[in-house]
């Protein structure tokens, strides 16, 4: 037990992947696990898939349950509970219903998604597409992919395009390129965005290489999956700093989930440290309402009154959007604080809660 982190620094990324850990034997070299642990792994687990990276397991804490990478990453008992979760949908953003082609959606008129594989260096437990993503080990095939290149080249409306998944970066190099030197030549393709999670789980797979890859394919922005300050180790700063240094935006997409980051000083020791690596937080999401994660759903109104409670506080660029994504899309949820409009003045409530009138331009 009680492994490290460290230990894993030099290790290739492959075999982190092929030494996985699946088991409760394989778990415990890391953590005590408790009874009720014990019972999630037996029963959820068969159900929602679950894995572990050696690295991702050696951040949690050995002796306690409520660590909150073991809640975001070891199953529970609470995922097969009944009640709320019946309520639960298996595709809660719709994406099914929003999808021309298999394997891409359009939601928004000038962006798409390409959901180039269902793999996952980590399988967390509030995953949104827990329908799909770690039932089987799958990438896009050349015949799937070329059937959404051709649907992006029939649409000059789509100037921006999602690589996602399950987790883009866990392919090779050569798939990766493959999949962004086909869209890089579309004409009306502006920009190219990478989604995923593998810094955080997987570090060792930003490798220099992949950066170099990266670089050839600018403008290319991505947005990385963080949750708690606890992720942000040594080996992910080096990954991050890499992928800056290729000239690569990186922006953070946190879910808010009870239990591992539902109060204010937990959101802003992460905040603060992403921000230390050049990571700019850019959306907090509230859970998605996906079946088997009701015991991480909080209240709209505390993401709202924990942003609120951000603002003013910290450097702007450190507060990120809090939205609700839905089967419309993202919706963006923000204190209201234009009180009033009387005359030719407005009411503002300022972040410490006063208010003070000012004067309003009626045209």
């Amino acid at each position: 037990m009680a492994c490290r982190a460290q230990e894993f620094s030099s290790n290739r990324w492959q075999w982190q992947l092929s030494h996985r850990i699946h088991t409760v034997d394989g778990l415990e070299r890391y953590v005590r696990l408790t009874d009720d642990e014990r019972i999630g792994i037996k029963a959820a687990g068969s159900r929602f898939r679950w894995a572990v990276t050696p690295y991702f397991a050696s951040l949690m804490d050995p002796e306690d349950p409520d660590c909150p990478i073991r809640r975001q990453a070891i199953p529970s008992a609470a995922e097969l509970e009944a009640g709320l979760d019946v309520a639960g949908l298996g595709d809660p953003l719709a994406e099914d219903s929003h999808s021309p082609v298999r394997g891409l959606v359009h939601k928004y008129p000038d962006r798409v998604i390409i959901l180039a594989t269902m793999q996952c260096a980590v399988f967390c437990r509030h995953c949104t597409r827990r329908r799909v993503v770690g039932q089987v080990d799958r990438v896009m095939t050349s015949k799937q992919f070329d059937a959404c290149v051709d649907y992006i080249q029939g649409h000059e409306e789509v100037r921006d395009v999602l690589v996602t998944g399950g987790d883009p970066l866990l392919g090779s190099d050569a798939w990766l390129e493959g999949i962004l030197s086909k869209l890089r030549v579309i004409p009306h393709v502006d920009i190219l965005r990478v989604g995923t999670r593998v810094p955080v789980t997987l570090p060792q797979r930003v490798t220099q290489d992949l950066c170099d890859m990266l670089e050839r394919y600018h403008p290319l922005w991505m947005n990385i999956h963080f949750n708690h300050a606890r992720e942000i180790t040594p080996e992910v700063a080096q990954a991050c700093d890499r992928l800056t240094r290729a000239g690569i935006p990186l922006g953070s997409q946190t879910v808010l989930l009870r239990g591992v980051n539902d109060d204010r000083q937990t959101l802003l020791d992460l905040f603060h440290a992403l921000v230390r690596i050049r990571v700019r937080p850019y959306y907090l999401y509230q859970c998605d309402i996906v079946r088997g994660t009701s015991h991480f759903w909080t209240p709209v109104e505390r993401g709202v009154e924990l942003v609120s409670s951000l603002r003013g506080y910290t450097t702007g660029f450190s507060v990120p959007t809090f939205v609700v994504d839905s089967p419309l899309g993202k919706v963006h949820v923000a204190p209201q604080n234009l009180l009033a409009r009387e005359g030719s003045e407005i009411v503002l409530r300022g972040y410490t809660g006063e208010t003070c009138r000012m004067y309003n331009p009626t045209s």
